[in-house]
């Protein structure tokens, strides 16, 4: 019988490190006055707007907790995920996004994120998010931990949503899933800042692509894949 010892782990000791991701200067200057002013368990120690400028603050200050938005210019949060963890692959990341769908969730979980709240939760529970996804936990928003299982038991396929998804445009998504949620074209036009013509244009796009004949059919679709 060995009388060796395994080492202790060391405790954690002062703030948890935070770089904070987000391409909307005002939301992040919000978010980093709420964490600071609520907590001195929380330290924002870099900013991020896009893929590049994120990536460049997480390798700087290899942090405890990256706050990841999903939708960011020059590819998107799985895409800092990825480039992170090719050399640091201990970084940890809290995806906190606007987006409850289906497709962000799980991208972002599968490109290695430990978590995925939505922008309405409350200070004082992103404060403890942070502290379990640094201590190794998984946090996610109720609604969203259900679209976790159904990925991972194979109730939703996976594969055929990034496929199916991967052939419409950012902009084609954005119709698709306004029009899915039973938005007029005048409507689509009026939140996405376009004209009624290029709503149709966009929506034919999408119905070719997805080898649908209608909106009824797109709506079932999008339904379906739990993306409204």
């Amino acid at each position: 019988m060995t009388n060796a010892q395994t080492e202790p782990t060391p405790e954690h000791t002062g703030p948890w490190r935070v770089v904070l991701v987000d391409d909307h200067g005002i939301f992040r200057a919000g978010v980093r006055h709420e964490l600071e002013q609520a907590s001195d368990k929380v330290e924002i120690v870099g900013e991020g707007e896009d893929v590049a400028t994120s990536v460049k603050a997480i390798l700087a200050t290899v942090p405890d907790v990256v706050l990841l938005d999903v939708h960011l210019p020059g590819g998107g949060g799985a895409e800092v995920i990825k480039k992170v963890h090719a050399t640091q692959p201990k970084v940890k990341f809290l995806a906190l996004s606007v987006s409850d769908a289906a497709e962000d969730v799980i991208g972002v979980i599968r490109a290695g994120a430990r978590g995925y709240v939505t922008k309405s939760i409350s200070t004082d529970d992103l404060i403890d998010s942070i502290g379990r996804v640094a201590t190794n936990d998984a946090v996610f928003s109720p609604r969203l931990a259900g679209f976790v299982l159904d990925a991972f038991s194979g109730s939703i396929d996976v594969a055929s949503i990034d496929e199916d998804l991967d052939r419409l445009s950012q902009r084609e998504r954005e119709v698709m899933k306004l029009i899915a949620r039973g938005y007029s074209y005048k409507e689509v036009a009026k939140e996405l800042f376009i004209s009624i013509k290029t709503v149709e244009t966009h929506v034919s796009s999408v119905l070719r692509k997805l080898q649908l004949s209608n909106r009824y059919q797109l709506t079932k679709w999008a339904t379906d894949r739990k993306l409204v």
